[in-house]
């Protein structure tokens, strides 16, 4: 399987739940977890990310971390069409970008839905409509497997002591 992840997986543990300077372990298991092909994070959103600044965005544009971590691969236009379409329904131009390059992450998971699932810190809240919706509502609407960081790390068994 492999987990694709929403920016705000990596702002969210960069700020809230994982700083690097207390758990750089974590920030190291995770770049492993890319090397091993079992997480990465499409190019729309690594970009969401390094247009910023601070140690999660020198993180991220090291060398090692970048060829870990970044998808090799080219959203389909069709696929990202399709996500928009089916999961967040007409949109204006508002709308659009309101959604941002949510499409896009679910795109890349729809392409191969058996096989792949998107990891986000978003919480579903399924009554909300179009620009509104929420990753994880989009991803049921669509067949997509979707997790958090949290399952994540349960699933590939994260432990402060994993190189050992």
């Amino acid at each position: 399987m492999l987990y694709l992840l929403d920016a705000d997986v990596l702002i969210r543990a960069d700020r809230t739940f994982y700083p690097p300077g207390n758990f750089p372990t974590f920030w190291d298991w995770l770049a492993h977890m890319g090397n091993l092909g079992n997480v990465k994070i499409p190019r729309e959103q690594y970009e969401e990310i390094t247009t910023g600044t601070g140690p999660l965005v020198d993180w991220l544009k090291r060398e090692d971390v970048k060829r870990s971590l970044l998808l090799n691969e080219e959203a389909m236009p069709a696929l990202v069409a399709d996500v928009t379409a089916n999961g967040y329904g007409p949109l204006d131009e508002t709308g659009l970008e309101k959604v941002g390059k949510d499409p896009f992450l679910i795109a890349y998971a729809y392409a191969n839905r058996a096989d792949r699932t998107v990891v986000t810190l978003e919480v579903s809240a399924p009554r909300r409509q179009g620009a509104n919706r929420k990753i994880p509502d989009v991803c049921n609407g669509l067949g997509v497997p979707c997790c958090d960081l949290f399952q994540l790390i349960t699933v590939l068994d994260f432990r402060t002591d994993w190189r050992r």
